[in-house]
């Protein structure tokens, strides 16, 4: 009979102690790993869930907190023709309601007003059109030029406290919100328009008395309930983003696989952030269906894309970011792909160097140095480049690659002079 080598045979009694104690182990820190990944996994998600709201609170911080950010948001549309249109349009029609054929004769001397009044009786239709086209062609000549954009951002960066408090639900000065909608009034445009009525020989319309129209730049019928969302978005500011950080890093953190957490976490905050841009284009539907027949359709649309158009950047550059990293530490991992992947990185900076080395070029003590501390050099460009995003004003998405592919080359460079020392001269 022969012994199989590969069979240990029989465990000893020792070996047998052994094993029990490796088993009781083993069961004694199965349940505290489980709490840990259950624990890790509460933390990523909520994590993930709060990336779209942080994005919401940092826009709409930034709008109520800085002036020159709303008034760089507004300011587009000054200079925009549907809405250039619809403000023309309201305030021609306020002015022309005080402007008819009847005023224009009290121009006339007394005496000549009932000859002149029989003579155009019939042709009084006309002439009130023909007035009307004057209206409208002198106010579309005022929202069209530069003193109407000028106008805009003056009034608008004056005002940005009363806007502050219609988005959080409060009313008062030029900005407004009355039933359901912000409502801005163009009684200094009907002012410029009467000017320029009078400097074309319309001296009746210097007679027309202040007039107060508005136009409405938001409009909902559920605006009322969003002023709560709007109030609590506001109070958390910038802090939301920071408490959304430091979820995910404890989640990760207290992963199993932490690389593995660092990739879902990355590509869960950026799939949230996504469904917040899905969700800003089909409310746009939903906000533009809702609006009233007398709300210009095509201004409303205007006003909407350049409100959230900064949103809609940030949701961007999240998503970008959220990609980068994701793809970072999956290409820092051990998989074979990843490993792969680094092969050919890692070849081609051999390449270089060996190049270089024929062409007389050597690293000298720069290359040992570097070698030894590559892990901890390595660390400090990926923190630079972090921190580099934590402080640039409003980053974009391709800020994100800017400084993606900033932190490759810094990476290919540090590769490329990373070289062991050879031995020493005579070993």
């Amino acid at each position: 009979m022969t012994t199989n080598p590969a069979d240990p045979g029989p465990l000893t009694p020792d070996e047998r102690e052994e094993l029990a104690r490796l088993r009781a182990g083993a069961a004694a820190r199965r349940p505290r790993h489980w709490i840990r990944s259950f624990c890790s996994a509460v933390l990523i998600v909520i994590a993930c869930v709060l990336a779209p709201l942080s994005v919401a609170s940092v826009w709409l911080s930034s709008i109520a907190g800085d002036t020159d950010r709303y008034v760089a948001t507004v300011a587009p549309l000054a200079a925009s023709v549907p809405v250039q249109d619809a403000v023309a349009a309201r305030a021609a029609t306020a002015v022309t309601q005080h402007l008819d054929v009847n005023q224009l004769l009290q121009q006339v001397a007394p005496g000549d007003r009932p000859v002149i009044s029989s003579v155009i009786g019939k042709l009084s239709g006309p002439i009130n059109s023909a007035v009307a086209d004057l209206v409208r062609s002198q106010t579309k000549n005022v929202v069209s030029s530069q003193w109407f954009r000028t106008f805009w951002v003056q009034a608008n960066r004056q005002i940005h406290t009363t806007v502050v408090k219609a988005l959080t639900g409060q009313g008062g000065g030029a900005v407004q919100l009355t039933d359901d909608a912000v409502v801005i009034d163009l009684a200094p445009v009907i002012d410029q328009v009467k000017q320029r009525l009078v400097a074309s020989g319309v001296g009746v319309a210097a007679r027309i008395p202040e007039i107060h129209t508005d136009i409405t730049v938001v409009s909902a019928e559920n605006i009322g309930k969003a002023k709560t969302g709007f109030r609590l978005l506001r109070m958390v500011g910038d802090w939301l983003p920071v408490i959304a950080v430091l979820l995910a890093a404890a989640g990760v953190l207290l992963a199993g696989r932490r690389r593995r957490a660092l990739v879902a976490t990355a590509l869960g905050a950026a799939f949230a952030t996504l469904v917040l841009g899905i969700a800003l284009v089909v409310f746009r539907e939903v906000y533009l269906d809702d609006l009233p027949a007398t709300v210009s359709q095509a201004a409303a649309a205007d006003i909407y894309n350049t409100l959230v158009r900064f949103l809609r950047t940030t949701v961007r550059t999240v998503v970008v970011l959220g990609v980068a990293v994701a793809l970072g530490a999956w290409l820092s991992g051990p998989g074979p792909r990843a490993s792969q992947a680094r092969a050919v990185w890692t070849s081609g900076l051999e390449a270089v160097r060996a190049a270089a080395g024929r062409a007389g070029l050597r690293t000298g003590p720069v290359g040992p140095w570097v070698h030894r501390y590559r892990t901890w050099l390595t660390w400090a460009l990926v923190a630079a480049a972090a921190v580099a995003l934590a402080v640039w004003s409003y980053p974009t998405a391709w800020v994100v690659v800017g400084l993606a592919l900033g932190l490759l080359f810094a990476l290919a460079v540090l590769g490329f002079l990373d070289e062991e020392a050879g031995p020493a001269p005579g070993g």
